[in-house]
């Protein structure tokens, strides 16, 4: 599989994460990230794989297409964290033993 293709596929997974994270489902949301770190992973070994062509310039129209899908998928990344940071600070506040305040009455 092309380096591009990963990159669409990886795009795909990381719009359905925003998805997921809007949700507040956890379950998939892992499910997807999983599916996406699997792809960077072969992307990086695709890259490494290709070294020797790597003098093969990207035409514009691919370097564009790559540019585009991997701000695509930071803006995605950008948007779950909205979804997932207060969730995890919470977390980090119950491990540490301070209580957290989650009802609107300050009745936990």
């Amino acid at each position: 599989m092309s380096s591009l293709a990963l990159l669409k596929e990886m795009s795909q997974y990381s719009h359905q994460m925003v998805d997921a994270a809007r949700a507040n489902d956890w379950d998939r949301l892992s499910r997807l990230e999983r599916q996406v770190a699997s792809l960077r992973d072969r992307l990086g070994v695709e890259d490494a794989l290709n070294l020797p062509n790597r003098n093969r310039r990207l035409s514009d129209d691919e370097r564009q297409q790559r540019v585009k899908l991997i701000n695509r998928i930071l803006d995605d990344d950008k948007e779950v964290r909205v979804h997932t940071q207060p969730w995890l600070d919470n977390v980090r506040q119950l491990l540490s033993g301070r209580r957290t305040d989650t009802s609107p009455s300050g009745d936990a």
